[in-house]
């Protein structure tokens, strides 16, 4: 096992979903935020003994794996030279407000992953864990072998790196299907069929924006094979860029 120390920027709904599932999975988890590690003394307690708590840069050097859970529009504020030289997973989605766009974004120049990786120009960018809510991550694993084992898609430019990212996720108890590189990260981005509802079932009909990402954040999960995550992208047709609220 390559990973044993997942390092983990932004604790946010996503990040500590990522962490409880890390360390019940047996791996270290170094966590970080912007407010500072006082800020998490709560949450490594309630992780327990696998947990710590740390900068960004010192979570960044310290994990075999990085997971950059930050909003994207604080991509920029990553620390570029300690994560030279890491596999950086990327959860992120493009979420377009009235006060921040990206132009590159919103005309399908960039994906949002293309961006973080010209950032981390220096770092291995991996798209996955941006489709499935924590509520499900924390639900749906499965044993290797499992007949109803859930998939996750995974996006990247180097092979080596998305490899990584797959073991990894096998530890959590995911498969993983590759839809190529982070180019075509798209297929699974807001917007596609691939995001939220393979891993939620369909929501009741009526639903507002924030009533349906209320509904996803709650709902139990149902698994999704990698048949079933092939199908999908499969059958994927380029929409809107970025999850409207």
């Amino acid at each position: 096992m390559s990973t044993t120390t997942l390092g983990i920027i932004g604790t946010g709904m996503v990040g500590v979903g990522v962490a409880r599932r890390a360390v019940d999975a047996g791996l270290a988890v170094v966590l970080s935020n912007s407010r500072g590690p006082a800020t998490l003394a709560d949450l490594v307690a309630d992780l327990g003994e696998r947990a710590r708590a740390a900068t960004p840069a010192e979570a960044a050097e310290a994990g075999d794996l990085v997971l950059a859970s930050v909003p994207l529009a604080a991509h920029e504020r990553l620390p570029r030279a300690e994560l030279a030289g890491k596999t950086v997973i990327d959860p992120m989605n493009y979420a377009p407000k009235p006060e921040w766009r990206v132009p590159e974004l919103d005309d399908d120049e960039l994906t949002s992953s293309e961006l973080v990786q010209r950032h981390l120009a220096q770092s291995r960018v991996v798209k996955a864990l941006h489709s499935i809510g924590p509520k499900q991550l924390l639900n749906l694993f499965r044993p290797a072998g499992a007949p109803d084992r859930t998939a996750v898609p995974l996006s990247g430019d180097d092979p080596a790196a998305k490899s990584e990212v797959a073991e990894f996720l096998d530890i959590l108890g995911f498969d993983t299907v590759d839809l190529g590189s982070l180019a075509d990260s798209w297929l699974s981005g807001p917007n596609t069929p691939l995001y939220a509802l393979p891993y939620t079932g369909q929501p009741p009909a009526g639903l507002t924006p924030m009533e349906f990402v209320a509904w996803v954040q709650q709902s139990p999960g149902v698994p999704a094979s990698a048949a079933r995550v092939r199908e999908l992208a499969a059958a994927t047709v380029r929409g809107p860029a970025g999850f409207q609220l």
